[in-house]
């Protein structure tokens, strides 16, 4: 049997499990988003092509109150004072286009925006996701993961007790990589939207740290040395990890490589930002091995280790979370793997513009 017959057949039992994915407690009732388990179409897709895009920031700019969409909330709370807000009593599924806008330009400034009692958003189901989604930029078809049936630009991450989905690496002592999402295209993603469908009883909790502020703790001298830096950022790796087999064994569209600037200008806010991570960035252009190496990896451990920088989000049912991929990165927790619950969460992955070098005239090379 092929490895995508194998996981054909495996997605069509996982429908089959209980509600929370593990053995403890088996349920006779089907999982309600059963259709929007991991499917793995061997569907193959040309490379992208460069497109322009418009951000709809720029649009609430304009307003005479750009957080008005806010006005109707029952409790908005800052999850710290320069990243994250919490928002409760605004219901995302009936926000009109003047209130998108409005919160693409609050999410660029916060960076991370946390919405509870969501459940009517969620539930309106993948053609939903998709008109949402298209609002905020071209909606990004990953290369490698599951999504719905008939639903590629719905990214989705998938554990549970007998299957895993995800780009994992098993071979380290912690479950937490940084990354910015799919940093390796020519045009990154910007204005992210994020819920879980099922998730643990505990555990399973994401992380999320600003790279405007990692940037801003570092020294002026060595940020103006930085601006004038380039990175390679890769997704061979995440290509090759599905090609051995794992996370569904599907690569849709051969991986590509691009240079980006390690420091970046947010078109909307004008903010600067780190932009490398770990699971991504692979070399700094024009420096020898040795150096780049030495600077990628004091970036890291920055990032790693400046928990006053952080913010962690507790998933609740209902819990949809946005962040501008931009100027945030990201990690799961799995931490949850011994409960055998499922975690599955679904993404709308629009793309944004090709990184703004905050350095104006730096020239960004071809790999």
């Amino acid at each position: 049997m092929s490895v995508v017959e194998t996981v054909t057949e495996v997605s069509q039992t996982l429908s089959s499990l209980n509600l929370r994915g593990g053995d403890k407690e088996q349920k006779t009732e089907p999982y309600p988003y059963a259709h929007l388990l991991p499917h793995f179409s061997p569907e193959q897709y040309p490379a992208l092509a460069p497109f322009k895009h418009e951000d709809p920031g720029f649009r609430a700019l304009k307003h005479a109150d750009p957080r008005s969409f806010l006005k109707n909330a029952t409790n908005v709370v800052e999850l710290t004072p320069n990243l994250g807000t919490e928002v409760h009593g605004v219901n995302l599924a009936t926000l009109d286009s003047d209130g998108r806008d409005q919160l693409a330009l609050e999410v660029a400034r916060r960076g991370l925006m946390v919405f509870r009692g969501q459940h009517e958003f969620i539930d309106r189901g993948a053609d939903s996701y998709l008109e949402w989604g298209r609002h905020f930029g071209r909606l990004h078809i990953h290369p490698t993961s599951g999504h719905p049936k008939n639903y590629p630009q719905v990214h989705l991450v998938y554990k549970d007790a007998k299957s895993s989905f995800n780009f994992e690496r098993e071979d380290s002592i912690t479950s937490t990589v940084w990354h910015s999402d799919v940093s390796y295209e020519l045009q990154p993603p910007g204005l992210t939207t994020f819920f879980l469908l099922s998730q643990p009883t505990t555990g399973g909790d994401t992380l999320f740290t600003s790279q405007i502020s990692t940037l801003k703790k570092l020294s002026p001298s060595f940020v103006a040395f930085l601006r004038t830096l380039s990175a390679v950022h890769s997704g061979v790796e995440q290509a090759q990890f599905s090609r051995s087999g794992k996370r569904g064994g599907i690569v849709r569209r051969e991986p590509v490589e691009h240079v980006h600037p390690l420091v970046r200008r947010h078109p909307v806010t004008g903010e600067e930002a780190l932009y490398v991570n770990r699971q991504f960035t692979t070399r700094i252009v024009g420096l020898k091995r040795e150096e780049s190496e030495t600077i990628l990896k004091f970036l890291y451990d920055h990032v790693d280790k400046s928990g006053d920088l952080q913010a962690r989000v507790k998933w609740q049912p209902g819990t949809v979370v946005l962040w501008d991929n931009r100027v945030t990165a990201h990690s799961a927790i799995v931490d949850y793997g011994k409960s055998n619950e499922r975690r599955h969460g679904a993404r709308i992955t629009p793309q944004a513009e090709r990184p703004i070098p905050a350095l104006e005239g730096l020239e960004l090379p071809s790999v």
